[in-house]
């Protein structure tokens, strides 16, 4: 399926609503978080906004596990998979968030500890973590920005890690062209980094993302988990 929602549609509503949720979470307002009280049950739209959002929507939970276990959230999990898997000609990045989700269910939801692992065969190469040039690096690292979460895809963030500079190339780009998205989605991968060059003023430019992206509730997800989840050198 597609990763990212059209605009003034009701999937783009339901991203933006979990992603508000998520980052009110990670922000430790709006009280205790559930995703299934974010989004309807047994609901095809809600399914897809999981797929979409991927990993973040269990973003609180590397923060505060469940003791219950989440289980509510966990089968919420487990149908988007089954809902939403990707196709035979799916790109690096859908396989790539497919396994994230299901990832973070087992990582970080004890109820979830019987969620299948995702599929190894049919797509999910990590060549061009340490390939592609590095806008293109920067355009897939911040569709996957997700898998930044601590203990996911430890072979995908080592790769990232060892494209610090690229990365840094790719969020000035991404500032200059005021795509906010992507710039606030490669500064998570960029606080988790080793070698940060220090002139990029990364938490500066973070701060400056989120307010020129005037409310976007993904900016505000990336920016807050950016925050909630440091790591890597100077900034």
């Amino acid at each position: 399926m597609a990763e990212q929602a059209q605009e003034n549609s009701p999937l783009s509503a339901a991203v933006a609503d979990v992603a508000n949720g998520v980052a009110l979470a990670l922000d430790g307002e709006g009280g205790s978080y559930a995703l299934s009280a974010l989004l309807a049950q047994d609901d095809r739209v809600a399914l897809a906004a999981i797929r979409v959002l991927g990993a973040d929507v269990l973003a609180p939970y590397a923060l505060a596990p469940d003791p219950a276990g989440g289980a509510p959230d966990a089968q919420l999990v487990r149908d988007a998979l089954a809902a939403y898997p990707p196709g035979a000609d799916a790109s690096d990045v859908s396989w790539w968030s497919y396994r994230g989700l299901a990832e973070a269910s087992r990582a970080y939801l004890p109820a979830a500890a019987e969620v299948p692992a995702a599929g190894a065969a049919g797509g999910g190469d990590d060549a061009w973590v340490r390939t592609d040039p590095w806008p293109r690096l920067s355009h897939r690292a911040a569709q996957l920005a997700a898998l930044s979460l601590p203990g996911l895809a430890p072979a995908l963030a080592a790769g990232v890690a060892g494209r610090t500079g690229d990365l840094a190339r790719g969020f000035v780009r991404a500032v200059r062209r005021r795509d906010w998205l992507q710039a606030a989605g490669v500064g998570r991968w960029l606080v988790r980094a080793p070698d940060v060059p220090a002139t990029l003023g990364l938490d500066a430019g973070l701060i400056y993302v989120h307010r020129m992206s005037c409310g976007d509730p993904r900016v505000a997800l990336h920016t807050t988990a950016a925050r909630r989840f440091p790591g890597g050198g100077p900034r």
